[in-house]
């Protein structure tokens, strides 16, 4: 009878301590990118974030949003965006505080992003938990995802770590990011190795032949403190000015002050910019069934094909002798294609781009490029 008095006693205190972790748990939408893989569905005017893509009746970002109020409260979670797209987030999520939307000047990557959102947050709470969420994401299983969450959060708020979660894959894929892992640390938890940002695909299989590697899904954790300390370490022209200057500022007064100073921060990924340098980053390797949704390529890959091993996005389509595709069009159109093979086909407002599968990325950035060139904003 007394050990179970002092189980019961110990369960009550780990589900207490558990609960008070839980209450410093906050998330970062990342919500700021224009989205120009995915050209033309998305554009620099409504970039893929803001796009019900898929035809469910909300955009990557509500999708984001709604999945993360799951896990944590509402009013824990911010948005970091780029000031052309406030009116959109706030039409989409009218529930969300101003306060709560941090929007950059410039794109800058997710490094200084990062970084102002740590300072944000810390003016709530100075013991939270961040974790960072891209929004163009497939997540399969939203329970093994929030138990992922959650192991994640608590980790980095009882260790100064940065903590990446990395998915095992399922195929050589070129497009995708690889963490390569190292020794054991906890759990499913591991410390990095390198990181290698969209091989080519002969490195791409050796990485998944070798079993110590698994997918960057962009997914990052630490506690806000141990965060801003190795920003002002690695990225001193990051935080310096904002931590000396802006410290006792009101969140009003921050942005005032943030659309002054970040044109001139550097233009980094949270990768090259901290989590290569520093000796402790961490990934959990997580089961949660994951897909990066930003490329056509990542899009063919991940959604179900029909029987000719087409796939069609929320689009009326007809088809004959055409395989390997991937088709979006506009409700109201109807498209007919015949002995097509391995192409996307897409179109949206005054766009239509017909071009092949493999290697569509880097086609893609061209040719948006140089129709911006030759035909204006208007196309791009």
């Amino acid at each position: 009878m007394a050990y179970r008095l002092i189980f019961v006693s110990w369960l009550h205190r780990t589900q207490a301590n558990m609960n008070l972790m839980t209450n410093h748990n906050y998330c970062l939408i990342l919500a700021g990118g224009k989205g120009r893989r995915l050209w033309p569905c998305s554009r620099e005017n409504m970039p893929k974030q803001f796009v019900d893509f898929f035809g469910t009746g909300r955009s990557q970002l509500q999708q984001t949003y709604h999945r993360m109020a799951a896990i944590m409260p509402r009013e824990h979670i911010f948005i970091n965006t780029n000031v052309n797209y406030i009116d959109i987030i706030k039409e989409q999520l009218p529930d969300v505080p101003d306060d709560h939307i941090m929007a950059e000047p410039v794109c800058r990557g997710t490094a200084p992003g990062i970084a102002w959102g740590a300072h944000r947050i810390s003016m709530f709470d100075s013991q939270a938990a961040l974790i960072a969420v891209p929004t163009d994401q497939m997540i399969i299983n939203d329970d093994a995802f929030r138990k992922n969450v959650l192991d994640g959060m608590a980790f980095v708020q009882q260790n100064n770590y940065f903590l990446t979660m990395g998915i095992v894959p399922t195929r050589a894929e070129p497009g995708y990011g690889y963490i390569q892992i190292n020794s054991h640390v906890c759990g499913n938890i591991y410390k990095v190795k390198t990181f290698t940002e969209k091989p080519d695909r002969e490195f791409a299989r050796m990485f998944v032949d070798s079993g110590e590697f698994v997918w960057n899904t962009g997914l990052f954790l630490s506690n806000v403190s141990y965060l801003r300390e190795c920003f002002s370490e690695f990225l001193p022209d990051v935080l310096s000015s904002l931590d000396t200057e802006a410290e006792t500022l009101s969140p009003s007064q921050e942005e005032h002050f943030i659309r002054r100073h970040f044109p001139v921060y550097p233009n980094l990924s949270i990768e090259s910019g901290v989590l290569e340098k520093t000796g402790i980053t961490c990934v959990m390797k997580c089961d949660f069934g994951w897909a990066d949704l930003g490329t056509w390529h990542g899009i063919y890959e991940a959604l179900p094909k029909n029987m000719d091993d087409n796939v069609v996005i929320d689009s009326d389509v007809m088809m004959e002798e055409s395989h390997n595709n991937v088709i979006k069009v506009p409700r109201g159109r109807l498209a007919v294609i015949n002995g097509l093979e391995g192409y996307i086909v897409a179109e949206e407002g005054n766009v239509l781009l017909i071009c092949k599968k493999e290697d569509s990325s880097a086609l893609i950035r061209k040719y948006v490029n140089e129709v911006q060139l030759k035909k204006g904003e208007a196309y791009s």
